[in-house]
C-alpha cells in the first residue's frame, strides 16, 4: 500500500480488519476504499472476508440497527423500504457517458463529469454517523471462467445481509487476482443516505449511476433492493458491456434442467418480461432449477456453456400460494434464512402477502407503518396490507428442486434457449425456430409483452422488449442483437431456440393454456433438442405433432388432451403475425440505429412465407392441414 492510502485505512481499520485487506494485497482495491472513506466520511470500516463469524456479525448488526426484524419463524425477518422506495427507479437510473463517446441515445444517460460532480456532492459525508462495510463476492462459479469478482461497499446491513445469501462469497477470488496490479472487478458504492424512521430520507436525490468505463455503479439515498443489490441487474449492465466487448453473453436469463428418459437431462435458459411466467417456468415441477434472472453464457470446446450469476433468489412474493408454489411456499413457511421486504407483519408476527390467504388481516404493521383495513396514503390512495411489489430472498439451497449443478465451474451445456412474453393473439404456445438467426431475430429480438392492468392500467399494449432485456442494455440494441447473432454462428451446433406464449386467448377472452401446461411445453422442447419427435412445419417456426402432445399430457399431468384444443391453440393465425412483423420492422427502423440488416431480410421472408400460406389456405390455418418435418 501506498503511505497515503495506508495512513488512511490505518485511522478508520482496526488491525483486524486492516489485516484482511492486507491479505488481499490489491492497490485497486485499496484505493477505491480510500475514496470512499474520504468522501463519505464513515465513523468506522467493517471488512467481511465472508467467513461465518463475519456473515452472523452482519446478520445480527442488521438485526440491532433495526434494518431487518425478527419474524415468528427461526430465521425469518422483515425489512421495509421507504413507502415511496419501492421500486427500480428509472428515471434516475443513468449511465456516466463521456463527451467523446457514441453511446445509444435510446439509454438513459448524463454527462460523465457532471454526473461524477453530482455524486460527489451527494456523497459528501453521507456515511459520518454509519458503519461503511467492504464485501467480496464473485458473479458466477468461483475458481471459474465465468467468474468476475466483485467488490461491494455499502453502509445497508441489509444490503450486506441480502448479498450474502445472493451471490457467492468473493474474498478467496479476490486473494487470488494477480495482486496490486490487477484491477479487473466490479466496484458498487450504495449509501441509504440519511435515515428517519430507519427508512431513506431525501428521496429526491436518489441517484443509481453506472460508469461502464471504470466498471463502477453508484447507489444513493434509497434502500429497495433493484436499487441497492448492486450485484443483480446494475451489475449486468456492466456485464452486458463486458461481455460485448470479450465475445460471451450476459442475458436475462434462467436456468433449469429438464429430465427426460433414462435419467438424461437438458438445460434450457429462458428470457421472459415480468409477469410472464419465467420464475414459475423456472421452478416447474419435476425438474431442477439451477437460476430464476441471469445467466453468463460462454463458449466451451465448440459447446455453449451457461452458469447462474447468483446463487440465491430475489423474488417477487405476490400471488405465491401453496398449490402453485409448494416448493416456495414450503421455505417461506419453514424455520429457513429468508429475509421479507414490504410484506405486512400481522399480530402473530408472521409475514402476510396477497395471495398466501384468501382472509386479509384486519391491522398490522407494514411499509406505511401501522396498518389497518381502509388506511389510505397522503392522495387517498388506499393502502394494500402487502406492496405488490413485496420480495423474498432465499438462497437457492434451500429449496429442494435446486439442479446438482448450481455451482458446477463448467457451468452447464445449453439444450435450448427459450423467449417468452405475454401475448393474447398471436403466437402459438410453443414453437421452434428454423435455426440460430431466425430464433434471435424472429423471437427473441420481436420479443413483444402485452401491459397489464396491474402494471400500467392499460390493457394488451405491446410492449417491445428484445431478448427481454430493454431496461438493462448498456450497449446500443442494434450491437446487442448483432452480438447473438455472431454468438450463434462461433459453435458448430448452437442450441434451438424457442418461443411460448402461455397467454393465448380465444374470441371470448379465456385463455387457452392452463397453468400447468407449460410443463408440456417444455418437455416438447426436450424432446425436440434429442430428435425424440417430429414437428411441423409452419411460415413461422416448427410446432409440435397432435399425437406427441396428447402423449405428454397423459404422461406427464395425467390429462386428455383433444384435438379440438390443439387446432385452437396451434391454428397458425397470419393476420396478426403480418401485423406483428410490421410494427417490429417499423421499430426496428425508426428507433434502432444500425439494426442489423439480416434482421429486415429474415422479418421480410417470413412475411412472405405467411402471405403465400394466406393466399393458398386463408387467414387461419389449423395444424393439420400442414406437413410434418423430420428435423
Amino acid at each position: 500500500m501506498g503511505d497515503k492510502v495506508m495512513d488512511l485505512l490505518k485511522s478508520k481499520l482496526d488491525k483486524a480488519h486492516l489485516k484482511k485487506l492486507e491479505t488481499i494485497n490489491n492497490k485497486h482495491v485499496n484505493e477505491f476504499l480510500k475514496k470512499v472513506i474520504t468522501l463519505c466520511h464513515p465513523k468506522d470500516v467493517y471488512v467481511c472476508d465472508g467467513s461465518d463469524r463475519d456473515v452472523k456479525d452482519i446478520k445480527d448488526q442488521s438485526l440491532a440497527h433495526g434494518e431487518e426484524r425478527k419474524l415468528k419463524w427461526e430465521g425469518h425477518t422483515i425489512h421495509f423500504d421507504g413507502y415511496y422506495d419501492q421500486a427500480r427507479d428509472k428515471e434516475n437510473t443513468k449511465f456516466l457517458v463521456s463527451e467523446n463517446v457514441n453511446f445509444d441515445p435510446n439509454l438513459n444517460q448524463t454527462d460523465r463529469k457532471k454526473g461524477l460532480a453530482e455524486l460527489n456532492e451527494i456523497f459528501k459525508g453521507i456515511m459520518k454517523d454509519h458503519t461503511l462495510y467492504v464485501l467480496f463476492f464473485c458473479l458466477g462459479p468461483t475458481d471459474s471462467r465465468f467468474s468476475l469478482p466483485a467488490l461491494q461497499i455499502t453502509d445497508s446491513t441489509y444490503v450486506a445481509h441480502s448479498e450474502i445469501l445472493l451471490y457467492r462469497q468473493g474474498y478467496e477470488q479476490f486473494k487470488k487476482l494477480k495482486g496490486s496490479a490487477s484491477a479487473d472487478f466490479f466496484r458498487f458504492l450504495h449509501s441509504e443516505g440519511e435515515l428517519e424512521g430507519n427508512v431513506s430520507k431525501d428521496i429526491e436525490k436518489r441517484r443509481v449511476y453506472i460508469d461502464v468505463e471504470e466498471n463502477i455503479v453508484y447507489s444513493v439515498n434509497t434502500q429497495y433492493g433493484g436499487n441497492t443489490l448492486g450485484l443483480k441487474k446494475l451489475a449486468m449492465r456492466l456485464a452486458i458491456n463486458k461481455g460485448y466487448r470479450e465475445g460471451w453473453l450476459t442475458e436475462h436469463m434462467f436456468l433449469m434442467g429438464v429430465n427426460g428418459p433414462g435419467k438424461r437431462k437438458g438445460y434450457f435458459t429462458g428470457a421472459f418480461p415480468s409477469l410472464c411466467g419465467k420464475t414459475s417456468t423456472s421452478m416447474l415441477p419435476g425438474e431442477t432449477i439451477v437460476g430464476d434472472d441471469i445467466a453468463y453464457l460462454r463458449i466451451i470446446k465448440d459447446k455453449v456453456h451457461a452458469v447462474n450469476v447468483e446463487k440465491g433468489m430475489f423474488g417477487i412474493i405476490d400471488g405465491v400460494n401453496e398449490k402453485d408454489d409448494p416448493i416456495l411456499w414450503k421455505v417461506l413457511n419453514r424455520p429457513y434464512e429468508v429475509i421479507f421486504s414490504n410484506v405486512l407483519i400481522t399480530e402473530e408476527n408472521l409475514p402476510f402477502w396477497k395471495g398466501k390467504d384468501p382472509h386479509i388481516p384486519e391491522k398490522g404493521f407494514n411499509h406505511s407503518g401501522q396498518w389497518y383495513l381502509g388506511k389510505t396514503d397522503s392522495k387517498d390512495n388506499e393502502i394494500p396490507p402487502a406492496h405488490k411489489n413485496a420480495r423474498f430472498t432465499v438462497s437457492l439451497d434451500t429449496l429442494e428442486n435446486v439442479d446438482e449443478n448450481l455451482d458446477n465451474p463448467k457451468g452447464v451445456e445449453v439444450a435450448g434457449i427459450i423467449y417468452g412474453g405475454r401475448d393474447s393473439d398471436t403466437s402459438v404456445p410453443v414453437e421452434e425456430s428454423f435455426d440460430w438467426a431466425h430464433g434471435i431475430v424472429t423471437k427473441g429480438a420481436a420479443l413483444e409483452s402485452e401491459t397489464t392492468a396491474a402494471t400500467l392500467g392499460k390493457v394488451g399494449i405491446r410492449k417491445f422488449n428484445p431478448m427481454s432485456n430493454l431496461d438493462f442494455l448498456s450497449i446500443p440494441i442494434g450491437a446487442y442483437v448483432e452480438h447473438n447473432l455472431k454468438f450463434g454462428k462461433k459453435v458448430s451446433k448452437p442450441p434451438r431456440i424457442y418461443s411460448v406464449n402461455y397467454f393465448l386467448k380465444d374470441d371470448q377472452g379465456n385463455f387457452l393454456n392452463s397453468k400447468t401446461d407449460k410443463s408440456i411445453w417444455i418437455k416438447w422442447m426436450a424432446w425436440r433438442c434429442h430428435n425424440d419427435v417430429k414437428g411441423i412445419k409452419t411460415p413461422t417456426g416448427i410446432i409440435p405433432l397432435y399425437e406427441d402432445l396428447k402423449d405428454l399430457f397423459k404422461k406427464v399431468l395425467d390429462r386428455n388432451y383433444t384435438q379440438d384444443d390443439y387446432i385452437k391453440q396451434f391454428t397458425v393465425r397470419i393476420p396478426e403475425n403480418l401485423a406483428k412483423i410490421e410494427r417490429v420492422v417499423n421499430i426496428y427502423k425508426k428507433k434502432v440505429a444500425d439494426a442489423p440488416q439480416i434482421i429486415f431480410k429474415l422479418l421480410e421472408e417470413q412475411k412472405k412465407r405467411l402471405l403465400d400460406a394466406q393466399n393458398k389456405m386463408g387467414d387461419y390455418i389449423s395444424p393439420l392441414d400442414l406437413p410434418p418435418v423430420d428435423k
